[in-house]
């Protein structure tokens, strides 16, 4: 059997009880909520906080493998911003920043090692030819 919110007399109460508000109505003037219900006494109730720079770090990261690692450094720099922006409270993603870090910090000392092979391989071939 199932609870209808609307039906003041449900099958099995015997007094007719009005059953409790339902979600997202309000109680009449001067009476409480039912328990449970949140209450914010000033308005809406608080908005999430923003996720921007933890985003902005993870993406550009990413985004780092293709413009050889150049984004990557901005990533780096926008998930330390977002780290100390979530140490301070005024953001969340502390997953996603410390993803960004980690993922920059990767992609950047890829690239290093891909360059500096590179540059050993030219001198070792300018080198060769001089013998």
């Amino acid at each position: 059997m199932t609870y209808d919110p609307y039906n003041p007399k449900q099958p099995g109460d015997p007094y007719g009880q009005q059953p409790g508000q339902p979600y997202g109505q309000q109680p009449p003037y001067g009476q409480q909520p039912p328990y449970g219900t949140p209450q914010y006494p000033y308005g809406y109730p608080p908005q999430p906080k923003s996720q921007t720079n933890a985003i902005l770090a993870l993406v550009l990261s990413c985004i780092g493998v293709a413009t050889c690692g150049v984004t990557s450094i901005v990533g780096v720099i926008f998930g330390h911003i977002a780290m100390g922006r979530i140490k301070r409270g005024e953001e969340d993603g502390h997953g996603m920043a410390l993803a960004g870090i980690i993922v920059g910090y990767v992609v950047i000392a890829g690239y290093v090692l891909y360059f500096a092979i590179i540059i050993i391989a030219i001198i070792a071939a300018a080198n060769q030819g001089v013998r």
